[in-house]
């Protein structure tokens, strides 16, 4: 793996670029990039996301298999961005809760869902090693283990 930062990037379907910016930019206060008619680049925390106009946009029957979101490594600043979500009234998806109490996977999690059905999920973990390790618990988001 490389030693220099990489960035993120994922591109996501939307209904309108208006309503777009009112939800990421208004909402998430990502920084809008380059724009077109059917198209918006948005600076997430860094990362690079890229709303894309599309014509069919459907609901998911829950948060699987597909959401996106961030992973905070400052538990204020989980908070911070839980506060900004209901301080601009974002329809959250599933309100805050902890996961995994106890345990050493525990995490705080909520999911947003923007105006075209994509689903973000934000999380803060109290042990950062939970992030990509603790293999041996084999526990993946709500699944049971095995």
């Amino acid at each position: 793996m490389t030693t220099v930062p990489v960035l993120f990037h994922l591109a996501f379907p939307v209904g309108d670029i208006p309503t777009t910016k009112q939800f990421y930019v208004e909402g998430l206060g990502c920084e809008p990039g380059r724009e077109t008619t059917s198209s918006l680049i948005l600076n997430l925390y860094g990362h690079q996301l890229v709303a894309h106009r599309a014509s069919e946009l459907t609901p998911q029957k829950g948060i699987y298999p597909r959401h996106f979101g961030l992973i905070f490594l400052s538990e204020p600043d989980w908070e911070a961005l839980l506060q900004r979500a209901k301080d601009h009234q974002l329809k959250f998806y599933q309100t805050e809760k902890h996961r995994f109490p106890g345990m050493p996977l525990e995490h705080r999690t909520f999911f947003l869902e923007d105006p075209f059905y994509n689903l973000l999920e934000f999380k803060y973990y109290c042990s950062p090693r939970a992030i990509f390790g603790e293999v041996e618990l084999a526990l993946v988001g709500d699944s049971p283990p095995g």
